[in-house]
C-alpha cells in the first residue's frame, strides 16, 4: 500500500509478503461408508509439548507466536467459552493433538465490529481488518477498503456529495463475494470471492469497506473478517458445541456519513481419523450497517472436514450446507513455488510486514525518490525466464500493470525487477506470474486426469495467492497457494 500525505511526510509504501504452495493433490471422493480407516491412519504431528488442554473456566487466549499449539488432548467442556485473540503477526490458529479432541463448549475467532471512532474492526486470528470510515474533517472523504484479498471497497464521497448520495462500504468476500455498498454509483465495491474449499493455505476472512463521509462527518467503519482455525487430531474430534468464526458487523453512518460494511466469515478446517458429533460450525459474514441505505454484508467463509470416518458426524454449519468433505490431506502442502516483493525504490521490505491499509506503512520511500521506482522481486521454485506482472491499484483512480524482466538465476532462487509509477493517495501492489509447462525443460504435471499446460501464480500484498492450472483442453483448475 502506498500513501502520499504530502511532500513533507514523504511517500509511504506498505508491503506484505506471501509464500506460494503448489497444491497438486487429488481430492478424495465423498464416501458415506468410510472403511478406509483400517488401512490408513492420520497423524497430526503434535509433539505434545503443551500438554493437555482442559480449561475449567471461560477465558481468552492469545495465539502463540508460531500460531501452533501442540497438545496431547483437548477437552473444552459445556459452558466454557474460549476466545482466541490474534498475535502481533496475525497468525492463523493451528491446534494439533496427539490424542482426542472434545469440544462440548464454545470456541470463538470472530472478527470485531467497526469501531465507533471510525477505525476498522480487527480480524480474528488469521483474518483481515475492516476499512476505516471516511473523514470529512480533513477532506479524506471516501471510506478505506477492507484488508485482505477479498476486502470490500470503501464508499465514495467528496466535497460536493451530501446526504443520501454518500456511499456505504462494500462487504468483504471469502467463500462467496460480499455485498455491494448502498449509495448507487458511490457505493463501495463488493469484496470478491477468493480461496478454495480446501482452506489451503489456512487463512481467514477479509474486512468490510468503510463508509464515506461528507463535510465535518466520519463514516462508519468496516467489520473485520473471521479468523482461521485448523484442528488436527491423531485420534477422534468430537464437536458437540460451537466454533464461531464470524465476520464483524459494520459501524453505522449518520446524516452526513455512509455506513460501514460487514467482514466475511473465516475458515474452519478439521482433520482426524474420526470426526463425530452434532455441534455447529459458524462462518457467517457480518451485516452491513444502515442509515440512508445499507452497506454490503460480508460473504460466508469455508468449512472443511477431513477424516477416514465421518459417518456419525451429524453437525450443522451456519450458513447451512456449506461444508466440504474429504479424506485427510497434509496439514501444509510441501514444495511451494514462492514469489515475493523484496524492495520498492531501493527500500527493503521488513521481515514481518504488517500488510494492512489500516496500519503503519511497512516501507517508506523518500519523497526525493523520482518516478518510476524499481520493484525488486524474488522467486523460488519458479522457472527461470518467467515474467511477473506487477499491478498498482490506487484507492482512487485506475489500476496500472507493468511487466518485470524475466526471472534470472536458478529455479530454486531467482530475481527480477519492474518499474512502476507511485501515485498519490493509497495503493495496493500485487504481483502475478504464469508458469509455462509446455516448454521442453518443464516437468509434466497432471491435474484431474489432464496434462497441465501452464500455471498462473497470483500474489497480492496483504493477502494470499492463488494457483490456476490451465490444462490442454483449456480447463482452469484453481488452488489457493500458501
Amino acid at each position: 500500500m502506498f500513501a502520499n500525505h504530502g511532500d513533507a511526510l514523504g511517500q509511504h509504501l506498505l508491503i506484505s509478503k506471501r509464500l506460494f504452495a503448489m497444491v497438486a493433490m487429488a481430492l478424495a471422493l465423498f464416501c458415506a461408508a468410510a472403511t478406509a480407516q483400517a488401512q490408513n491412519t492420520f497423524n497430526s504431528g503434535s509433539t505434545g509439548a503443551d500438554g493437555a488442554f482442559a480449561p475449567a473456566t471461560t477465558q481468552s487466549i492469545a495465539v502463540p507466536a508460531s500460531g501452533v499449539f501442540n497438545y496431547t488432548t483437548v477437552n473444552i467442556p459445556s459452558g466454557v467459552t474460549i476466545t482466541f485473540t490474534r498475535n502481533s503477526t496475525n497468525k492463523p490458529l493451528t491446534i494439533l493433538a496427539s490424542g482426542d479432541v472434545v469440544i462440548a463448549g464454545t470456541i470463538i475467532l470472530d472478527g470485531k465490529p467497526g469501531n465507533p471512532n471510525g477505525s476498522g474492526g480487527s480480524g480474528g486470528p488469521g483474518g483481515f481488518s475492516g476499512g476505516a470510515g471516511g473523514y470529512g474533517f480533513d477532506q479524506s472523504f471516501s471510506g478505506v477498503p477492507g484488508d485482505g484479498p477479498g476486502g470490500g471497497g470503501g464508499g465514495l464521497s467528496g466535497a460536493t456529495i451530501t446526504g443520501a448520495n454518500i456511499g456505504d462500504g462494500g462487504g468483504g468476500g471469502y467463500g462467496v463475494a460480499g455485498g455491494v455498498g448502498g449509495g448507487g454509483t458511490n457505493g463501495g465495491q463488493a469484496g470478491p470471492r477468493f480461496g478454495a474449499v480446501t482452506i489451503l493455505p489456512l487463512i481467514g476472512g477479509s474486512g468490510g469497506g468503510g463508509g464515506a463521509a461528507g463535510n465535518n462527518g466520519r463514516g462508519g467503519a468496516g467489520g473485520g473478517g473471521g479468523g482461521a482455525i485448523l484442528i488436527a487430531s491423531s485420534g477422534t474430534i468430537t464437536i458437540g458445541g460451537t466454533i464461531f468464526s464470524r465476520g464483524g458487523v459494520g459501524g453505522p453512518g449518520n446524516q452526513t456519513a455512509g455506513s460501514g460494511a460487514g467482514g466475511s466469515g473465516g475458515g474452519i478446517r478439521l482433520i482426524a481419523n474420526t470426526v463425530t458429533g452434532g455441534g455447529d460450525l459458524n462462518v457467517s459474514g457480518g451485516n452491513g450497517a444502515s442509515y440512508f441505505h445499507t452497506a454490503g454484508a460480508g460473504g460466508q467463509g469455508y468449512v472443511r472436514l477431513e477424516a477416514y470416518d465421518y459417518s456419525t458426524f451429524n453437525g450443522s454449519t451456519t450458513p447451512t450446507n456449506i461444508i466440504s468433505f474429504a479424506f485427510p490431506h497434509p496439514i501444509t502442502p510441501p514444495n511451494s513455488p514462492a514469489l515475493r516483493i523484496a524492495s520498492v525504490g531501493g527500500v527493503n521490505a521488513p521481515a514481518a510486514p504488517l500488510g494492512s491499509l489500516q496500519g503503519v506503512p511497512d516501507v517508506i520511500v523518500p519523497s526525493a525518490t523520482t518516478n518510476p521506482v524499481t520493484v525488486a522481486l524474488e522467486g523460488a521454485n519458479l522457472p527461470v525466464g518467467t515474467v511477473v506482472q506487477v499491478t498498482l491499484t490506487p484507492s482512487k483512480g485506475n489500476r496500472t500493470t507493468v511487466q518485470s524482466s524475466g526471472l534470472a538465476g536458478t529455479e530454486s532462487s531467482s530475481t527480477a525487477s519492474a518499474s512502476v509509477t507511485l501515485p498519490g493517495g493509497i495503493s495496493v501492489v500485487s504481483a502475478s506470474a504464469v508458469i509455462d509447462l509446455t516448454i521442453a525443460s518443464a516437468k509434466p504435471l497432471f491435474m484431474e486426469g489432464e496434462r497441465v499446460n501452464r500455471i498462473e501464480v497470483a500474489a497480492t500484498f496483504g493477502g494470499p495467492s492463488e494457483l490456476t492450472y490451465v490444462t490442454q483442453s483449456g480447463r482452469r483448475i484453481k488452488r489457493l497457494a500458501n
